[in-house]
């Protein structure tokens, strides 16, 4: 074996552990976000969202079964104090359930009255 070679064969060794694999979506959850890389997916599909789309739902799946009022999703989402309608958070999540599709939308739990849960619970055999 030549110098070169067994200097290259170390080296792809060393990045080949030194890089972790990424977790497949599909593995950890129905519905994985992963906000440093803003990329949702559900059954691990990627799916295509808007900036406040990505956010309310990254803000739902990083506190699962937490119930959140349409004013705190509104200063969460937005960054702004919660002026204005809730209805702006519910076409918003509307279109986010759309997106989910079929299989994924019941996890976007509405609490008649309060506001928004994600409920991982909610969709059974997802695998």
């Amino acid at each position: 074996m030549s110098v070169t070679y067994a200097r290259a064969h170390r080296l792809r060794l060393r990045l080949r552990h030194a890089i972790p694999a990424p977790a497949s979506p599909r593995a950890t959850a129905p519905v994985h976000v992963d906000p440093a890389r803003r990329i949702a997916a559900a059954g691990g599909v990627e799916l295509e969202l808007t900036r406040l789309e990505f956010d309310l739902l990254a803000r739902l799946v990083a506190h699962p079964l937490q119930v959140f009022s349409r004013d705190q999703l509104l200063e969460a989402v937005w960054q702004q104090p919660a002026v204005g309608d809730g209805r702006t958070v519910d076409v918003l999540m509307t279109r986010v359930r759309r997106k989910l599709g079929p299989r994924f939308r019941a996890l976007l739990a509405t609490v008649r009255g309060v506001g928004y849960k994600y409920d991982p619970g909610r969709v059974e055999a997802w695998r």
